[in-house]
């Protein structure tokens, strides 16, 4: 079967989900990044939703002081760049993007691309090759395994040291280089890698360390520096990376690193010097670093409104799992289950994520909800009240362990 095959397979798959209401994907919103969503959706009593979908973690993308300094950027510079920045592209702002990502992490330079994942994907693509090894947490982002299809892979169970170790150790001067890559904040239960730990076995055994932390800046540790914060290591791990789509309100991305390795970068990393790079909109993400420390009640907001609804969600017997972030899952365990509970919270105006295999696990399926600074708790309300309405809709229940035990 060729392509054309595979999409005739995948349209009769969207239409027989979607025939009952299990299909909840690319929902067209149309009031923007923010606590409540404005969706169409057929035979939906609901216009608008509580939203749980976004990354915006401080609510930046609707500040005031954050939207003017996207309007100056395109007041001065127009709505492009026009370039990659190697031959032409490169303007001020980007420069004053590097430095100020750069000394957010207290560290000396760094790199910025058109976004996140071509961030790791390209720098990883770029610093190992058939003589190297990338040794990955299982759970680590899509675009890690991307940048590593040109290298050796060996992979360690989620957070699992002993196999860390165990890596590390048989691998040992098997290999030009080695880099151990973790995120800081995973991304679908929202747990914290042990960079500490992680940092000491990499030291010990020869190894280099990439952290990207991408759902954890903005949101873990007392300034917001995420989990480099928390054991203050910003200048013990060889590479920082990065999105600007989440905390600081724009797109884009960044690799952190000692200053000649950023200059290498700068001029191998293929999404990097061939494709143009941010536009001029993305001034306001130089404003938006800065309002993380300008104005920290927002951090303190966010996790007033994480630890309300987690508490909620758990009073309601429903298993959080182990995050200990903004990310909040609800573990249902079965996909179908899984795909009917999120049409059901679309009913009652919730609109989250259902996260099912690849993504993760089969047996692993979950709703996926993001907590932001923008949330109210009349909101958070709403949504609890939803999920007491689920709960009994369903006969969703759970084993005192922690086990999903359901039944539709």
């Amino acid at each position: 079967m060729d392509f054309y095959g595979w999409a005739q397979q995948w349209k009769a798959y969207v239409a027989d989900r979607s025939s009952i209401g299990e299909f909840n994907y690319r929902q067209e919103n149309q009031a923007g990044c923010n606590a409540e969503a404005e969706l169409l959706l057929d035979g939906s009593p609901h216009r608008h939703f509580v939203n749980l979908t976004s990354n915006d973690y401080l609510g930046l993308t609707q500040h005031p002081l954050v939207m003017q300094a996207a309007k100056d950027g395109i007041d001065r510079y127009g709505t492009g760049a026009g370039s990659s920045p190697a031959i032409g592209g490169h303007y001020a702002y980007h420069r004053e993007i590097e430095q100020g990502i750069a000394r957010f992490f207290k560290r000396e330079d760094a790199i910025v691309y058109s976004t996140g994942y071509s961030a790791n994907s390209g720098t990883l693509q770029t610093v190992l090759k058939k003589e190297d090894l990338a040794i990955l947490d299982m759970a680590v982002h899509a675009s890690v395994y991307e940048g590593c299809q040109l290298t050796n892979v060996k992979t360690f169970p989620h957070n699992h040291m002993d196999a860390l170790e165990r890596v590390l150790r048989l691998s040992k001067d098997k290999y030009r280089t080695r880099m151990v890559v973790i995120d800081g904040v995973y991304s679908q239960d929202g747990d914290l890698a042990p960079v500490d730990r992680i940092l000491e076995l990499c030291r010990r055994f020869g190894a280099y360390l990439m952290v990207d932390d991408a759902h954890g800046t903005g949101v873990i540790g007392r300034t917001g520096r995420g989990v480099l914060e928390l054991h203050d290591l910003f200048h013990e791990v060889d590479f920082i990376t990065g999105t600007f789509s989440k905390t600081f309100a724009h797109i884009g991305g960044y690799v952190i690193a000692r200053k000649e390795v950023v200059d290498y970068l700068k001029f191998q990393v293929r999404p990097h010097i061939f494709s143009a790079t941010l536009s001029p909109a993305a001034a306001c993400i130089t404003k938006a670093i800065a309002l993380v420390d300008e104005e920290p009640e927002r951090i303190a907001k966010l996790w007033d409104n994480v630890d309300f609804f987690k508490s909620g969600l758990q009073q309601l017997g429903l298993d959080t799992g182990i995050t200990q972030s903004a990310i909040v899952p609800v573990k249902i365990g079965d996909i179908s289950i899984n795909a009917k509970i999120c049409g059901l919270l679309l009913q009652t105006g919730v609109y989250a994520n259902q996260i099912n295999y690849p993504a993760v696990a089969k047996k692993d399926a979950r709703i996926r909800m993001s907590v932001t600074a923008a949330h109210t708790h009349e909101q958070l309300d709403r949504v609890l009240d939803a999920w007491e309405w689920v709960i009994k809709k369903t006969g969703l229940k759970y084993r005192a362990n922690h086990d999903t035990e359901t039944q539709a």
